[in-house]
């Protein structure tokens, strides 16, 4: 074979291949010391979308609830406003329901609470609202975004409750997923029907209407918007500018 041909050999400066030079790698053989492309990295979950392929590694979960509290919280608090956003659950519950009752605790004038895109877990809106029956002050909820399902019963239980222009609403059964055993399971599914007729029994007593006839609303999913919710008896008044 012609030596000006050889694969692994380095060109010299007169462009041919010099005896004794380095190796070069050559297609499908990695340098030594390099890993091979598409071999995992030890401690590295491989890339969803491109199997073996190392990727970023497991994403954080998303900070909802600030804590500590950072200075922007700290003056909205000052100003007896509070905000609940995002997914909501038994920790979540647990937060809100004390900046309520030091609010509470602190003076009888109204707390403004903003809901904003809420998804809300049943055992934490059933928490809440229990919190807010036993609250002196008037809470006004403002509600944004998309709100639907459980977290109806927290905007339900507000004496007072304003919609923004894109707000939309959604009455939707609870999602709840248990397993064990058949005694287990059955005692779980009696407490999560009680759970869901107060919520249903809240939301009729807000807007009222009939359980049984949100009841059947949620089963379908009807989507209200701020105009249908108003007319529905969920929402009071949409919200306006400042000192309108």
């Amino acid at each position: 074979m012609d030596e000006r041909c050889a694969p692994g050999r380095p060109r010299g400066a007169a462009g041919r291949y010099e005896p004794g030079g380095p190796e070069i790698p050559w297609p499908g053989h990695p340098q030594p010391g390099r890993r091979p492309p598409g071999d995992p990295v030890p401690g590295r979950p491989p890339s969803p979308w491109n199997p073996g392929v190392p990727g970023p590694g497991p994403l954080p979960p998303a900070q909802v609830w600030v804590d500590p509290p950072d200075r922007l919280s700290e003056r909205l608090l000052e100003q007896r406003i509070v905000l609940a956003s995002g997914y909501f659950d038994d920790a979540a519950a647990t937060r809100l329901s004390a900046q309520l009752l030091t609010l509470d605790a602190e003076g009888s004038s109204p707390v403004r609470l903003e809901l904003q895109n809420l998804r809300a877990e049943l055992p934490a809106v059933l928490t809440l609202m229990g919190v807010l029956d036993t609250l002196r002050a008037e809470v006004e909820a403002y509600a944004g975004g998309e709100t639907g399902g459980p977290a109806l019963g927290v905007l339900a239980s507000c004496p007072r409750r304003l919609a923004y222009p894109n707000a939309s609403f959604t009455l939707s059964e609870p999602a709840l997923r248990f397993s064990g055993t058949l005694t287990a399971v059955t005692a779980r599914e009696e407490q999560v029907r009680r759970m869901t007729d107060s919520l249903f029994y809240r939301l009729a007593e807000a807007t009222g209407r009939d359980a049984e006839e949100i009841r059947a609303d949620a089963r379908a999913r009807r989507v209200l918007t701020v105009a249908q919710a108003i007319g529905y008896g969920l929402i009071h008044e949409r919200a306006g500018r400042a000192g309108r």
